[in-house]
């Protein structure tokens, strides 16, 4: 059975935000290539990543804020050019 995690979020009687994590096991599969990629990028190898969920969370949590970076440095890119 391969881990997904869901994130449910929905506002609760007072309108705040309720977050509900569902995590399931992870069964993973991947070359030498991605490992080296992994330990390069994040430091810790994909046994590590699918064994402990708070290097998961660690690393997902970096990948989103690199992704969120990127797309700000193309807005800012695209708003210069155009």
């Amino acid at each position: 059975m391969q881990e997904s995690m869901a994130i449910l979020q929905k506002p609760n009687a007072m309108g705040k935000r309720k977050d509900v994590l569902f995590v399931e096991k992870l069964n993973m599969r991947y070359t030498s290539e991605m490992e080296k990629a992994m330990q390069g990028s994040h430091g810790v190898g994909y046994e590590e990543y699918k064994l402990k969920h708070d290097v998961r969370m660690e690393v997902e949590q970096r990948r989103e804020r690199e992704y969120v970076k990127s797309q700000r440095m193309i807005a800012d890119i695209e708003r210069k050019i155009f």
